[in-house]
């Protein structure tokens, strides 16, 4: 369980993604903005009032989806908010990880608070009270088509406050009720249209594709400190890098991406060493890197601008406007945007690993790399770094499979009411598989171009790269015969999760 250290206070519709990563990892507090209060008061009262009245309100004294047009007695709307969630239980597969439902419960009470849900100050304060205890709802990952919102997860995430289900605490799951104890809490009833309220949304899609763009973040950084480490141990040229070659394209990303890999190799002994040699050109992973990894970093920004609108999103239904006593019932539950957004990143995450394991084929090969077949001494006895290239590019090639659109699929739910769904929640979680698919790639690639440079010496490479190396260092030491690579793997991922790259890299992130 992290520390808590300090109070976050949260202003409803501001949140920042660099807000979302720190909530994400926790050690933080939320305390609401006294200021949202009246909205959030007006909107709990104009729902009060309609279900107090004659008049049929959908998901106040009425059934739901393909049931709208059943109405509920009075005295059955508080436990029609009950039962809605208790029928909505029925998630799948593993539990989502902590850091995802830490963004699902700040998700959930950012869009709360912004006072069109017509929920009350209570409800919104146990959910402050589960994030600020680290009470976290254990939610299966599987079972949202995203459309009417992240049904079933919200669902889990939901039962906790009654005391049904599991949360996890200080890495033990205990019953909800046991969860709710930890965090001062007792069984919170819900009111009208408070059930609802808290199934539909995009909270769950949302936190999967914030935590999925922070990660590929964190892989794009490193995956632009190893292509640049990778020209200097394949010899190859910096050229390509001249800013004066993508100004006249005119592509953002591309031309940060040039910059970033100029800068760090910048002042390369080896890439001094071969000015007047008489190689003409680079591979393409070596020499299109800008104009590949910029495409990955135009799209990335360009999907984290549909995350951050999201995130400070209604995406309720229906929804309360205070000020006229309308409840008005529209789509803003629907998941396509966050689908095409995931679907986006999927593409780039996907890309740069495919990069990567073409740089690390290359440096594998001594007819293109001028280095000892596979990286290593006496080939043959040893076999180096060969398989390490297999392995990157098995996870090149499922990251392939997994960068299918998902938004492009649709299945009609609930008696073909909800005839039209996003995907949007698969498409968001796959981001967590493939991100860490193209972490191990660039890892393994990271290891062979530092294994490159040090064969170099007695010639250095640039400064820049010269602290990446002594990271990567501190980790792994210099393959001298075979040894299994897979814990050298593992560590410098973590490295690269852990987000150092990014400042190494000193390109713009949308996170930052």
């Amino acid at each position: 369980m992290p520390q808590m250290t300090q109070t976050f206070t949260l202003i409803p519709g501001r949140i920042t993604l660099a807000d979302l990563r720190r909530l994400a990892a926790g050690g933080i507090s939320i305390a609401l903005d006294p200021a949202a209060w009246k909205a959030v008061d007006a909107a709990a009262a104009t729902v009060a009032r309609a279900a107090a009245g004659s008049h049929a309100v959908y998901g106040v004294n009425t059934g739901f989806g393909r049931l709208a047009k059943l109405r509920i007695p009075p005295a059955d709307v508080e436990e029609l908010q009950r039962r809605i969630v208790l029928s909505h239980c029925v998630g799948t597969g593993d539990p989502l990880p902590d850091t995802a439902v830490r963004l699902v419960l700040a998700l959930k009470i950012n869009a709360l608070a912004l006072g069109y849900s017509g929920v009350r100050q209570s409800l919104i304060n146990a959910l402050c009270a589960l994030y600020n205890a680290d009470v976290l709802p254990v939610i299966p990952a599987k079972g949202s088509v995203g459309a009417s919102g992240d049904l079933a997860p919200l669902a889990h995430l939901s039962a906790v406050l009654f005391g049904t289900g599991e949360a996890r605490h200080a890495g033990r799951v205990l019953p909800a009720a046991e969860g709710l104890a930890r965090a001062g809490l007792a069984k919170q009833p819900l009111a009208a249209k408070e059930g609802l309220a808290l199934l539909n949304g995009t909270q769950v899609s949302t936190a999967l594709a914030a935590h999925g763009l922070f990660q590929i973040e964190a892989v794009f950084a490193a995956a632009l400190v190893a292509g640049a480490m990778s020209v200097d141990a394949a010899l190859g040229s910096d050229v390509p890098f001249d800013p004066r070659i993508h100004a006249v394209r005119g592509h953002p990303g591309q031309i940060d991406a040039a910059d970033a890999l100029a800068a760090l190799l910048k002042g390369s002994q080896i890439r001094a060493s071969h000015l007047d040699c008489d190689r003409v050109q680079d591979p393409y992973s070596l020499r299109c890197q800008p104009q590949v990894m910029g495409a990955a970093l135009d799209l990335i920004r360009f999907a984290a601008g549909t995350i951050a609108r999201e995130a400070n999103a209604v995406s309720d239904n229906p929804l309360v406007f205070a000020e006229s006593g309308a409840i008005l019932s529209g789509g803003n539950f629907h998941g396509e945007p966050i689908a095409f957004a995931a679907d986006i990143l999927a593409l780039a995450v996907a890309e740069i690993g495919a990069l990567s394991e073409r740089r690390t084929a290359l440096l594998t090969d001594s007819s293109l790399s001028s280095l000892p077949a596979f990286l290593v001494a006496e080939p043959g006895l040893n076999s180096g770094f060969m398989i390490a290239q297999v392995t990157a590019a098995a996870l090149a090639s499922e990251n392939k499979s997994l960068a299918h659109p998902a938004s492009v699929d649709s299945l009609p739910t609930s008696a073909n009411q909800e005839d039209h769904v996003s995907m949007a929640t698969f498409a968001a979680r796959r981001l967590g598989d493939m991100s860490r698919n193209s972490a191990d790639i660039v890892a393994i690639e990271l290891l062979a171009a530092a294994q490159g440079v040090d064969m170099r010496k007695p010639l250095t490479t640039s400064p820049k790269l010269a602290l990446a190396l002594r990271a990567i260092r501190a980790e792994a030491a210099f393959l001298a015969q075979d040894r299994p690579l897979a814990p050298d793997i593992a560590a410098i991922r973590a490295l690269i999760e852990s987000g150092w790259f990014r400042d190494a890299a000193n390109v713009e992130l949308p996170s930052a």
